[in-house]
């Protein structure tokens, strides 16, 4: 099951987003200031959280040394219609190469997952996120659409490689207590 794999982040910039982003959270006055926290429990770390425009932040903060660990976006996309919409977000995590590979993204991906919201895959994923996925696909559903001119049609559990290279290929993971068939009529995906 693979997908495209090529994102790659330069660490220097990765780390001036995060410690900019740890200043704001920190800065009275800041809209980032003093954001609630969501109850993931995991040591030395608080989840904070914002939703704005529909779509949810988490910022992960390590208690014991005062940084940002990095972050987790649940995003819009704008390739979805409406009706879609209302029923996934793609996911976008940055965290600092010392909480890599911790469980972190996994345990707010499941906090996701387990409220029964669903994710759809972006058009690429860095190999960090695909590993993510397919080890979480060992607990929740997870298909390949084709995504084009706003419609999702369902491809199926498993896919050839040509088809799976096609950038209009994504991945659907859903959420506790979401099926195939609740989640085709909720989003009008077309089935076989």
């Amino acid at each position: 099951m693979e997908l495209r794999i090529d994102v790659q982040l330069p660490l220097s910039e990765l780390e001036r987003e995060l410690d900019a982003l740890n200043r704001r959270l920190n800065q009275p006055g800041d809209i980032l200031y003093d954001l609630p926290c969501i109850d993931i429990n995991f040591p030395d770390l608080a989840f904070r959280y914002r939703e704005a425009d529909g779509e949810h932040y988490i910022y992960v903060e390590d208690l014991k040394r005062r940084c940002l660990a990095g972050y987790t976006v649940f995003n819009r996309l704008i390739e979805l219609n409406r009706r879609q919409d209302k029923h996934l977000r793609a996911t976008h995590s940055k965290y600092a190469p010392a909480y890599q590979r911790r469980g972190i993204a996994s345990v707010i991906y499941r906090w996701w997952l387990d409220a029964g919201n669903c994710l759809i895959s972006g058009a690429r994923q860095s190999v960090g996120a695909h590993a993510l996925w397919h080890s979480l696909n060992k607990h929740y559903d997870l298909i390949y659409v084709d995504l084009r001119d706003k419609t999702l049609s369902y491809l199926g559990n498993e896919i050839s490689g040509q088809i799976r290279e096609d950038l209009h290929t994504r991945m659907v993971m859903f959420g506790k207590n979401r099926d195939l068939v609740g989640f085709a009529e909720d989003t009008g995906m077309t089935l076989p």
